[in-house]
C-alpha cells in the first residue's frame, strides 16, 4: 500500500507538500497540486481520513437534519450545501427527521458521536437545549432557536408580493394554504403578511393550515378538497409551496376548474418544477443557491471560531408565469 512518501518521491516534492495538498493548507502552486494528484492517482494511493481527522482536530464532516430528502426544495438545498461544502473539502452526512422528536434526536445523537464539525438544522421539533448541547456550530434554516445564527429568505415580502398579485388580477375570494401556523417557523410570516396586505384592501382570506408535518404530501388530497367542496367560489390562492400549489393544479384540473381563467395561483420555492406545471407554476423565488451557500459559509466562519452575525434574510423574487 503506497505511502505519502511514496507520493512525494514520484511527484518530486517533499511529503510536507504532499501534506498542504491533501489538508488545503498554506500556498500550492497549482503545477505542483496537479503533480501531487497525479502521482496519488497513479499509485492509487487513498489518504487515511481518520488519521488525518486527528492530526486535524476536525472529521471534514458536516451534518444536515432535514424533514425529508423526498421535498424538491430539501433536496435541492442539499444538493447545494454539498457543492459547495465539497470545494472546502467537506463531506455531507443528510439526515431524514420526518419531522418525528424520536428520529431527529438519534440524528442528533448521530452526528455527535460521528463528530461532525458543524451542522445545518432544517428541521426543529425539540426542546432548545438538545442544539445547544450538541456544543458543535449549527446554522438553522427558517428557524430562529435561542442565538443560533439563521439563513431565511423574506417571508414577509414573499406574502406581500403573493397577495399584491392576486389584488391587481382581481381577485376577491382569496384562500392561502399555510404549514402548522402554532410552530414556531419564520415561514409563519408568509401568512402574516398576505392576511394584512388582503385585509388593509378589505379581503378576509381563508386560511387553511396543514398538519405539523406540512411535507407529507398523502393528507394534500382530502385537505384541498374540503376546500374546493367549502368554498366554491375561491378565485385566488396562496400556496405556502411549489408542490402544494401543483397539488392544486393536479386537483382543480380533475374538477373542470381552468387556472387561470377561473383560479389564479401562487406557489412559493420556486424549485426547477416550477416551470414544467401545466400551466406553468407564478411563484415567490427563494434564492435556494445563495441560501444553501450563506449556510455553509457561516457555519466555516464558526469552526474557524470567526464571529458571525444571527439573522441572515435574503430577498425574494416574484416570478410571474402562466397561472397567474
Amino acid at each position: 500500500m503506497p505511502t505519502i512518501k511514496d507520493v512525494a518521491e514520484k511527484a518530486g516534492v517533499t511529503v510536507t507538500t504532499v501534506s498542504r495538498v491533501l489538508n488545503n493548507r498554506g500556498y500550492i502552486s497549482e503545477r505542483t497540486r496537479q503533480k501531487v494528484q497525479l502521482a496519488m492517482a497513479e499509485l492509487n494511493y487513498q489518504p487515511n481520513e481518520i488519521a488525518r481527522s486527528l492530526t486535524r482536530k476536525r472529521s471534514m464532516m458536516l451534518g444536515m437534519i432535514i424533514p425529508t430528502i423526498a421535498h424538491p426544495f430539501f433536496s435541492e438545498m442539499a444538493n447545494e450545501i454539498e457543492q459547495y461544502a465539497s470545494s472546502f473539502g467537506y463531506k455531507l452526512l443528510v439526515c431524514n427527521s420526518r419531522m418525528e422528536q424520536t428520529k431527529e434526536k438519534e440524528y442528533i445523537d448521530m452526528l455527535k458521536s460521528n463528530r461532525v464539525d458543524g451542522v445545518i438544522m432544517g428541521s426543529h421539533t425539540l426542546e432548545v437545549e438538545e442544539y445547544l448541547n450538541l456544543n458543535k456550530p449549527i446554522v438553522t434554516f427558517d428557524r430562529k432557536i435561542a442565538d443560533i445564527p439563521y439563513v431565511s429568505s423574506d417571508n414577509y415580502q414573499g406574502g406581500k408580493l403573493a397577495a399584491e398579485l392576486l389584488i391587481r388580477k382581481g381577485c376577491r375570494s382569496v384562500a392561502h394554504i399555510s404549514g402548522d401556523l402554532s410552530l414556531d417557523l419564520l415561514s409563519n410570516k408568509r401568512t402574516e403578511a398576505f392576511r394584512d396586505t388582503l385585509r388593509a384592501h378589505n379581503i378576509e382570506p381563508v386560511i387553511i393550515q396543514l398538519g405539523a408535518d406540512s411535507f407529507d404530501r398523502s393528507s394534500y388530497n382530502a385537505i384541498l378538497s374540503s376546500l374546493f367542496d367549502n368554498h366554491k367560489h375561491l378565485d385566488g390562492i396562496f400556496a405556502s409551496s411549489d408542490i402544494i400549489a401543483m397539488n392544486i393544479i393536479k386537483l382543480a384540473t380533475a374538477r373542470g376548474i381552468s387556472i387561470p381563467d377561473d383560479l389564479k395561483l401562487i406557489g412559493y420555492d420556486d424549485i426547477s418544477f416550477a416551470e414544467l406545471s401545466n400551466p406553468a407554476l407564478t411563484t415567490i423565488r427563494q434564492p435556494i443557491k445563495e441560501m444553501s451557500r450563506l449556510a455553509v459559509e457561516l457555519l466555516l466562519k464558526q469552526i474557524n471560531g470567526e464571529p458571525v452575525d444571527k439573522e441572515h434574510t435574503l430577498p425574494v423574487t416574484l416570478v410571474e408565469r402562466s397561472s397567474t
